[in-house]
């Protein structure tokens, strides 16, 4: 009976947060998400769901379809220069920005002139740093020349930040107030951003490709409690929700009329060592705490189940993910005689730093912290608020990354000794590892690339600022009325498809 109550409750709240959203259309779609967004302008965002809804109104030159494979958008086709310099990108005709202007070469020259503008101070500045000056050859035909040689740049287009804004809208609006007027040439238009209860879109008549897209409006509602967010899709009065709490996927499941729809992510988690702070600027210590780990069981704890125990920094679909490298059981013994190695024969005591309130870490740190012990490491969680991070000492953390559109990108902030993220973090270096990872950046060759990043996946699995410990699967949760929905493994949520029944 409490129980039922309970539910009830919850599912009051539920209706009460909804009591600010419009009236819906026939085809309206409401997606209920984990929470707020922060902008609608990609370029200028760090957090997946916003980029993810400004989707539905943006495109890029490229894209990855759902097996993570390049592919055009509104780009036709590319060359690259010998020297591998100047990318020459010839554009699709016929395809209008919302507001009616014309895509063409004069928009990624816009585009990419702002992001490259220091001035700007736009959040993807960095990823986009290496673009020397962008060019118009003919009204659809754009070249790009780079400062120095990078292979992997047309799959950093495809990154869901590189979209293409209307030329027209940002000189009306500025690069500021972009954010609150978005204009692309996405199968949706921008029609409202209420930001703490709502962000609508409606389907755009104009868009290029025929019949796309199948419903008529998407409402993005952003419903932070997790049991207010299930409680929406178990009374119908929302068509999706993500991410589903792993606590809950179980219950949702077994409902007729609600389908989890689950597939790996490009989201990593790690066990990170600081390599200045004692005991890990030991390397002894560091190897003996990548024997330590069991990957399933920390997983199986922290995710219910929906995660996949992974030892490399490549997720498991990636093309270049070295099968061959086997998933490791914890060895306890080989993590002892490391520390005694190292001189800790009698173990090592150390501190785990997590921010506070978020469970699935608490989860793998406490996991983590009884494996360890098995091996004389006593591990103590020290859990703050997570805007005090950056502030303490963290000789230990629990962190994830995200694999990106290019192996190089999250590889060389991680690995190499200049990356930015292991530079400010974990001060990890080696310099077998830094060679490998510059001549991946710089071959256009892939049989080479693959060979390179093979070779670096046999050091990163047994040293480096820490183990890898599992890839997360994200799960949807999608009404049994919603059909042509596909989960995307990098959080790029495509609704181009989706059609409602009734």
């Amino acid at each position: 009976m409490k129980s039922l109550l309970r539910w009830l409750a919850v599912s009051a709240v539920a209706l009460c947060t909804l009591s600010a959203l419009p009236a819906l259309a026939a085809k309206d779609v409401v997606f209920a998400v984990a929470s707020t967004f922060t902008t609608t302008d990609p370029y200028d965002a760090n957090d997946t769901l916003s980029q993810a809804m400004a989707k539905s109104f943006y495109e890029g030159l490229y894209g990855f379809d759902k097996d993570m494979k390049l592919i055009p958008v509104l780009a036709e086709s590319y060359e690259v220069s010998k020297d591998g310099l100047v990318y020459t990108i010839k554009l699709k005709h016929g395809i209008k920005f919302h507001d009616g202007t014309d895509f063409r070469a004069d928009a990624v020259k816009a585009n990419f002139d702002r992001v490259t503008n220091p001035d700007n101070k736009l959040k993807r500045y960095g990823l986009y740093s290496n673009i020397g000056k962008t060019e118009v050859v003919d009204e659809y035909t754009a070249r790009i020349t780079l400062k120095t040689p990078f292979s992997p740049f047309i799959n950093q287009l495809a990154h869901p930040s590189g979209v293409m804004i209307s030329p027209t809208a940002l000189k009306q609006w500025g690069s500021k107030d972009i954010a609150f007027h978005p204009v692309g040439t996405g199968p949706f238009k921008f029609v409202e951003w209420k930001q703490t209860d709502y962000l609508k879109v409606a389907k755009f008549d104009g868009y290029w490709k025929k019949g796309y897209p199948k419903v008529d409006t998407i409402t993005w509602k952003p419903v932070v409690d997790n049991n207010s967010r299930a409680a929406l899709m178990e009374t119908g009065e929302a068509h999706f929700t993500f991410p589903v709490p792993y606590e809950q996927a179980d219950v949702l499941k077994a409902r007729p009329d609600l389908e989890v729809v689950a597939a790996p992510s490009i989201v990593l988690r790690y066990l990170a060592m600081n390599t200045l702070q004692k005991p890990f600027d030991n390397p002894k210590v560091r190897q003996a705490i990548f024997k330590i780990v069991d990957r399933a069981a920390i997983a199986d704890i922290a995710l219910f189940g929906h995660g996949a125990p992974t030892i490399s920094p490549l997720p498991p679909f990636h093309p270049f993910y070295d099968h061959a490298i086997p998933i490791r059981k914890s060895d306890p013994a080989a993590a002892k005689a490391l520390l005694a190695e190292g001189g800790f024969p009698d173990g090592i005591t150390t501190q785990l730093v997590m921010p506070a309130q978020q469970p699935v870490l608490e989860r793998m740190g406490v996991a983590l912290r009884d494996i360890a012990k098995a091996a004389n490491i006593t591990i103590d969680i020290r859990q703050i608020p997570e805007d005090q991070l950056t502030t303490v000492q963290r000789p230990m953390a629990i962190s994830s990354f995200f694999a990106r559109t290019t192996p190089d990108t999250m590889l060389y902030e991680w690995y190499h000794s200049t990356g930015s993220w292991n530079r400010a973090n974990w001060h990890y270096s080696n310099p077998e590892v830094d060679k490998i990872l510059d001549a991946a950046r710089q071959t256009g060759d892939p049989a080479e690339q693959k060979r390179l990043y093979t070779r670096f996946q046999e050091f990163a699995v047994n040293e480096g600022p820490g183990p890898v410990l599992f890839v997360v699967n994200h799960a949807d949760g999608v009404g049994n009325n919603v059909k042509g929905f596909a989960p995307s493994r990098i959080s790029v949520i495509n609704l181009k498809n989706v059609t409602l029944g009734r």
